[in-house]
């Protein structure tokens, strides 16, 4: 039977395709959209707006895990399912049937056959993979006829957030423990299968050494690792013949779980197992701790094994591990090697979703020039930047020293033509900083995934975006990296974009004004004014 992986052994790390959600390749993915986006693109259509050209912008307002920052994913799954996109007849029957709160159906049969032939028709700019990115800034540029914008924004948001929300994480969890190895085993406690799968393939982008995943390993060429159970222990009737079994079968893969009943005594008999291996030309790789007192039981198990010669053997531990808890391990001297993570890791324990958003920035009038926009928000946080942005990475040697957000349309990337770059917060105008343009390189973030609706990247092999993550976390400040009140990195706004959002807010204000200025003097207005 022909196998649908394109995995080739020879290749580790390759990124295979089909990925946007792998557990399903071969079924229709066009029907993973919220309901309002099909009844607005209906609304476009029947409005004669389908084809204005708009631009939308993904971005997420506030860093997840308490922390300054997030590492991009996501981005070559959405683009599978954007170029295998579209509606199948079964998707377009399934449509019409469904009614709206008048019994009649919701869709017109103008629109769906509109549906039936429509082809993404856009352009797409997206950070790519591995990126460490901020608040506010765009993860992801949608440039495209109204309809097709908005019919991208669940699938586009689900697949990113998700995957950007794992490799941020792993990427924490890489960071507590150093140059250890670190290895997932958080398939048995994903969000379903597809969770684990997107899990597991984000949690290696964001660092982690290996997967336990087999399905992940094959799709995406990550290495798989794993020992085994306590089932096997418990299989047999005494834990030294389930040790002596499994060294037999595995005499160079020998990792043995010893915390059963025992973990001392449970180290002892490895070590007697270690011994018979050592007599055959093998040796005993590592025993696993999976409960109690990890730093007071590592410390136990590395003198015994110490004393006995395994000096080579390595301690791996697991059980609820996190990012802090890998912190407090290490800070109490625990000798471990290797660090299992899994619940925590794969379902993002602390902190549940990543909250980004999707927001038209411009789109075009009835003359077809683009006009910016801006949603309005009392909160200082959602109030959206117009325009059509892009990042400038600003840095030095290889030291990153601040992110602006400009607008293509109406200024030249920083540092082009100005001696001082200012950098304004989004949220504070009061915070600013200014950075000598002199002998700054400046990097723009956004790079090419579709042009004209066709696909023009590449799909970039998993290992070389893990290698960016690892490079992006160097290349910080440790202040802004750490966990506990991390320092904030200088992420905002151009001097000029600063002052359009400005603008745009007063003629709002001014709108406002206005139509106060129309409410009988017995009106009621107990608030601030929006802007």
């Amino acid at each position: 039977m022909k196998s649908n992986f394109n995995y080739d052994p020879a290749q580790p790390g390759q990124t295979a395709s089909a990925a946007a959600l792998p557990v399903f390749p071969n079924a229709s993915l066009a029907l993973t959209i919220d309901l309002y986006l099909l009844t607005m693109a209906q609304g476009y259509l029947l409005s004669g707006m389908e084809s204005r050209s708009s631009v939308f912008h993904m971005f997420y307002r506030h860093a997840p895990f308490r922390g300054r920052y997030a590492v991009v994913a996501g981005m070559s799954p959405f683009a599978d399912w954007l170029e295998a996109l579209a509606f199948t007849d079964e998707d377009i029957e399934f449509l019409s049937t469904v009614p709206g709160k008048d019994g009649r159906p919701l869709f017109v049969a103008s629109f769906l056959r509109y549906l039936k032939e429509w082809r993404f028709r856009g352009s797409i700019e997206a950070v790519p993979e591995g990126t460490i990115l901020f608040p506010h800034e765009p993860m992801v540029r949608v440039r495209a006829p109204l309809f097709d914008a908005q019919l991208l924004e669940a699938a586009l948001l689900a697949i990113v957030n998700h995957q950007t929300l794992i490799a941020t994480k792993a990427s924490r969890v890489r960071l507590a423990a150093g140059s250890d190895e670190v290895l997932e085993f958080g398939l048995r406690r994903a969000q379903g299968l597809d969770g684990g799968l997107s899990s597991s393939r984000a949690a290696y982008i964001g660092g982690i050494d290996a997967t336990s995943n087999v399905l992940a390993a094959a799709r995406f060429g990550i290495p798989v690792r794993g020992t085994h159970a306590h089932s096997w222990v418990m299989a047999f009737d005494e834990e030294s013949e389930a040790f002596t079994a499994y060294a037999d079968l595995f005499p160079h893969n020998s990792v043995l779980l010893v915390d059963t009943y025992d973990s001392l005594e449970g180290v002892k008999k490895a070590v007697e197992v270690g011994l018979r291996l050592r007599s055959r030309g093998a040796d005993l790789m590592g025993i696993r701790l999976d409960s109690g007192d990890l730093a007071y039981l590592a410390t136990e198990a590395r003198r015994y094994l110490d004393a006995h010669g395994f000096q080579a053997t390595r301690i791996v531990a697991s059980n609820e591990l996190d990012e802090r808890i890998i912190t407090s391990l290490k800070s109490q001297g625990a000798p471990i090697d290797i660090w299992g993570v899994g619940t925590k890791l794969i379902t993002a324990f602390d902190e549940p979703a990543l909250g980004g958003v999707y927001k038209l920035a411009a789109v075009a009038n009835g003359k077809g020039d683009m006009v910016a926009r801006m949603k309005i928000s009392d909160q200082s946080a959602k109030t959206s930047i117009p325009g059509c942005l892009d990042v400038a990475r600003l840095s030095r040697g290889a030291h990153c020293v601040g992110d602006v957000i400009f607008d293509t349309q109406t200024e030249l990337p920083p540092g082009q033509g100005e001696k001082i770059i200012t950098i304004i917060s989004p949220e504070d105008p009061w915070k600013r900083k200014a950075i000598s343009a002199k002998a700054i390189e400046v990097n723009r973030l956004l790079v090419p995934l579709f042009e004209k609706g066709k696909r023009v990247s590449g799909r970039e092999n998993i290992t070389a975006m893990r290698r960016r993550t690892l490079a992006g976390l160097a290349s910080f400040d440790k202040a802004i990296l750490r966990f506990e009140n991390p320092h904030a990195y200088a992420a905002g706004l151009s001097q000029a974009l600063f002052e359009q959002r400005q603008l745009m807010r007063e003629h709002e204000f001014e709108k406002i004004k206005h139509r106060l200025a129309a409410v009988p003097e017995n009106g009621h207005d107990n608030g601030f004014l929006k802007p």
